[in-house]
This record gives structure tokens, C-alpha cells and sequence, in this order.
């Protein structure tokens, strides 16, 4: 299929956590950014926290204050999707709600002419979305990670129709934006992170309702030890560098004494069903109110922005 001669445009469909933030990191490429939600107070509501993350970077030395406005002024609010056929991509952001997605791409593959782009920044596969488009072809899964602005991964899945350039053409975009995009060589659920964030997170979670050891035992064992490498060997690099054979050796050991139960522990789905949603209610596997969740959550931004710091300054060599 032909491709856009350039990105002059860019249109994000949702303004919730993933919508506003790719709208930044677009509009700090210097893209101009249409982003379109359901209504004008959500829509104010996301460019106050695009001007708040926006002083962020300003205040970590990561933009000027007038490269910062120049980024919000980028940025056009809308409650019309029609607005997206001025855009040469279209990313979706709205809710996992894949009805409404259904809904959108049909809407979208009417509205924009060809060749415009039309991606997912959600976790669902391509193919998964298609059911109402024709042009399929030109349908991508891009799966940002949150906080996008400060997460560099981008997941690059194509679909089993869609056309091979636009893979290339959308992590040219990506990079361009100072992202990392990954390619996937096929439709897989969940994608290459979730699958390994939730292998850890199953394990956890196992270890944690046997009784084998306390939820702070547990968190305390990650960040203290392979934590702090991974971010630097990933974990099959970490295998060859310490010995294949030697993991090779110490998992035929260990695997069959790993988790492989086909839904979460009892003892999780019971908090569930007392209405334990953790941090964001008090109350989890943690008690929250015995916790600086804010601190947390603080602390953690801090060090995104050091790793954010390192990627930009290795760029600049």
C-alpha cells in the first residue's frame, strides 16, 4: 500500500492515562497533535495534565519552558472523530472496551482516507479490531506502556493483513518521537511484556497465598536483586551472561516446582471479591493506609526520569 510522504499530524483517539500522554511525546516531536475525547471538561482536564507532566520535563532539565509551551500549543482539543481525517496516524487510546473499538475503527476506516495509518495503543492484537474495517491493511497494534512520556518501550505488532511497510513506517514515526519500538513476528495475547510482567506477577502471587513468604519478603527479593540488573540485562542476555549451561542446569530443576495454575490464587480472588483494588481503595494484599502510597508513586516517577535522562543523553553521542 502507499504510505504517508511524512507525519505532519497526528491524531489520538481517548484522553484518558495513555491518550494525553502519547499526545505529549508527539507534540514534544514537534507533531501537531489533534486529541479527541468524549467531552470538553475531560478534554481540559488532559491538557492540564499534559502542562503538568510538561513542567516535569522542564523542571528535570528535559525541555526549555518554551520548548514546553511550544509542545501544549501543539496540542488541538476535540470532541469530533471526523477531526482525525486531517491526521496522516491515528492512534487509538480509549478504554479496553472492545466493542467501542470495534466501533471506532469502523468509524475511522470511513473517515480517513488512505493512506493514513490507523493503530491501537492498547494491548489487544490487530486482528482483534478489524472486524468492521476494509482497508485492513493499514490497521497496527501499538502497545504504549504507562506513563508513555517516560516509558520509552513501544510494542510494534502487525496484523496477519496488514500491509508489511507500515510496520516499518510506524517505528520510523516512533523513533523519531524518541521511543523504542519492538517488533513482534506474530500475534501473540498479551504481547512480549505483559506475558513477562505477568509470569513474574503469577509466581509472586503463588509464593505470597502458600504461606512461603511475606508480600514484603517477596517485593524486597525483586528490587534488591535481579531487579536492578534487569534494567540493564534483560533476561536472556542475564542468562548467557552468567551461563547457559548453568541455567540451563538450574532450570530443569526448578521448573516443575513453578506456578502454573490457569487463574489467580484464591486468596487474591477473595480480596477481589471484598472490593480490595489495593492503593487505590486502601486496601489490597498491602494495607495502604499504613503505607506512603503517594511517596511510592513519587519515587518511582523520580527514577523513570533518571532512566529517561540516560536514554536522551546516550542518543546525544
Amino acid at each position: 500500500m502507499t504510505l504517508p510522504a511524512t507525519l505532519e499530524k497526528l491524531a489520538v483517539i481517548g484522553n484518558g492515562i495513555i491518550g494525553h500522554g502519547i499526545a505529549q511525546i508527539f507534540a514534544m516531536a514537534r507533531v501537531p497533535v489533534i486529541l479527541i475525547g468524549r467531552n470538553e471538561n475531560s478534554l481540559a482536564q488532559a491538557r492540564e495534565k499534559i502542562r503538568a507532566s510538561l513542567a516535569q520535563f522542564v523542571a528535570h532539565e528535559l525541555l526549555t519552558a518554551d520548548a514546553a509551551q511550544a509542545a501544549l500549543e501543539r496540542v488541538t482539543l476535540s470532541t469530533q472523530l471526523r477531526d482525525a481525517r486531517a491526521a496522516q496516524m491515528v492512534i487509538e487510546a480509549v478504554t479496553e472496551n472492545l466493542a467501542l473499538k470495534h466501533d471506532i475503527f469502523e468509524q475511522l476506516d470511513a473517515l480517513c482516507p488512505p493512506p493514513t495509518i490507523l493503530a491501537s495503543s492498547s494491548g489487544q492484537p490487530a486482528s482483534n479490531l478489524v472486524n468492521k474495517v476494509a482497508r485492513r491493511e493499514r490497521v497496527i497494534a501499538t502497545h504504549f506502556w504507562y506513563p508513555p512520556q517516560l516509558i520509552p518501550l513501544v510494542e510494534v505488532c502487525a496484523g496477519p493483513e496488514t500491509a508489511p511497510a507500515v510496520t516499518d513506517w510506524v517505528c520510523a514515526q516512533l523513533r523519531a518521537a524518541n521511543k523504542e519500538p519492538v517488533i513482534l513476528n506474530r500475534e501473540i495475547p498479551g504481547f512480549i511484556g505483559n506475558r513477562l510482567q505477568f509470569a513474574l506477577l503469577r509466581e509472586a502471587w503463588a509464593l505470597w497465598a502458600s504461606g512461603a513468604a511475606s508480600a514484603e519478603a517477596i517485593d524486597a527479593v525483586v528490587r534488591n536483586s535481579f531487579g536492578r540488573r534487569l534494567a540493564i540485562t534483560g533476561p536472556i542476555e542475564s542468562a548467557d551472561v552468567g551461563g547457559l549451561d548453568t541455567f540451563d542446569a538450574f532450570a530443569a530443576f526448578l521448573f516443575p516446582e513453578l506456578d502454573t495454575r490457569r487463574a489467580p490464587p484464591e486468596k487474591i480472588q477473595e480480596l477481589t471479591r471484598q472490593g480490595r483494588r489495593g492503593l487505590p481503595n486502601g486496601q489490597g494484599v498491602y494495607d495502604w493506609s499504613q503505607r506512603d502510597g503517594a511517596a511510592l508513586l513519587e519515587a518511582r516517577m523520580q527514577e523513570l526520569f533518571r532512566h529517561l535522562k540516560r536514554d536522551l543523553a546516550a542518543r546525544a553521542k
